[in-house]
């Protein structure tokens, strides 16, 4: 099953969206890492459901930490982080099997499992479980700034409502989440207001809208990554991807780069204070990887996310038992947009996927 992320460090995720918990299992955590619980709980807040215009399911998200900690600090044996769910309202399901919902993986899941999945929220493929990256990104994050390296991510558009560049704004301190900026975790004051208004009409409309965020990855010397494979882009690529609702993601200029010539697009090594450094990186323009390794400049990443599927307003689909397409109502408890829950989560993949490739190439938990 491809429930674990990484080689070093790996995190391995578990649970259904109805189900008693959902969790992660972090391995590779060195011994005698200090444990944080306050960036536990703040992780978890920004990415935590029941917030004013997004999902209305309430839990609390309280964070166990079962195993592989001792007087707040890592054992160096896996570390177990779980929450027990505990707002589920499985009967917002009862059309399952029946009546497979467009856009979500009921279909697939019900053929592939042979009728033995769990369908209720989508059962293990829910976004309900990026709580165990989340969870697991905030305790791997101590590793990562101890290396002098950061990771900034926010929600960077909601439909044609686009905010300004991370490399511009603020990316330090905790949002307040009774303003649209903390409520969208975007940094950008001007934009979440524009955003806000618009998700409302979005929600009028019963209706749900794409959206889009932006990692800004700092700090990280000449050389991180691997060649091919585990290079920084497709390793990176690969967490972001398995998001749920992820469609696209882009690196520096991303697909515009397709549009433009050499002479364009290439960045000159300019003479640095102690090694060289790229044309363009104090604005996060320049290439922050080349060949798979980091080139010492930031790293500018979009993720985009496609509209939620579970939308208020009736939609036409195969019902299986009759054979027939007929229409279906999807009710529930679901966020008319994913970029503003999903940025801590992209955050999260960025920081565990960076310290494995910093324990990779002896940059992090090196003697």
């Amino acid at each position: 099953m491809g429930m674990t992320l990484g080689d070093n460090l790996r995190v391995t995720l578990f649970g259904e969206s109805h189900g008693a918990c959902v969790g992660a299992l972090v391995e590779g955590i060195p011994a005698g890492t200090e444990i944080d619980e306050s960036e536990l709980s703040d992780a978890i807040l920004r990415r935590r459901p029941g917030r004013k215009k997004l999902s209305s399911r309430s839990e609390s998200d309280d964070c166990e930490i079962l195993s592989g900690v001792y007087e707040g600090k890592a054992t160096g044996w896996p570390i177990l982080l779980l929450t027990r769910n505990s707002d589920v309202r499985s009967s917002d399901y009862s059309f399952l099997p029946d009546h497979p919902r467009p856009g979500h993986a009921d279909m697939v899941e019900e053929i592939r499992s042979n009728g033995a999945n769990d369908p209720r929220g989508g059962g293990s493929q829910s976004a309900r479980l990026t709580f165990g990256l989340v969870a697991a990104g905030s305790q791997a994050k101590v590793l990562l700034e101890g290396a002098g390296w950061t990771c900034s991510a926010h929600l960077h558009s909601l439909g044609e409502v686009r905010a300004r560049p991370l490399f511009e704004l603020d990316r330090n301190g905790q949002l307040d989440l009774s303003t649209d900026m903390g409520r969208l975790n975007c940094r950008d004051p001007e934009a979440a207001v524009r955003m806000s208004e618009h998700l409302d009409s979005v929600r009028k409309e019963r209706d749900s809208v794409g959206s889009s965020v932006e990692l800004l990855i700092e700090g990280l010397p000449i050389g991180v990554g691997e060649p091919w494979f585990d290079g920084i882009e497709p390793a990176l690529a690969r967490g972001l991807m398995a998001i749920p609702g992820a469609r696209a993601v882009e690196f520096s200029s991303g697909a515009s780069a397709s549009a433009m010539r050499g002479s364009e697009h290439n960045d000159a090594w300019l003479a640095g204070d102690s090694v060289p450094i790229l044309e363009g990186a104090d604005s996060a323009e320049a290439d922050g990887a080349l060949g798979g390794r980091s080139t010492s400049a930031p790293i500018s990443v979009r993720v985009h996310f496609k509209p939620p599927s579970s939308i208020p307003r009736e939609q036409l689909t195969l019902h299986l038992p009759s054979d027939e397409v007929l229409p279906l109502r999807v009710g529930g408890r679901h966020d008319p947009v994913i970029g503003p829950r999903a940025a801590p989560v992209v955050e999260a993949v960025a920081i565990l996927v960076l310290v494995d490739l910093g324990m990779m190439g002896g940059y992090i938990g090196a003697e």
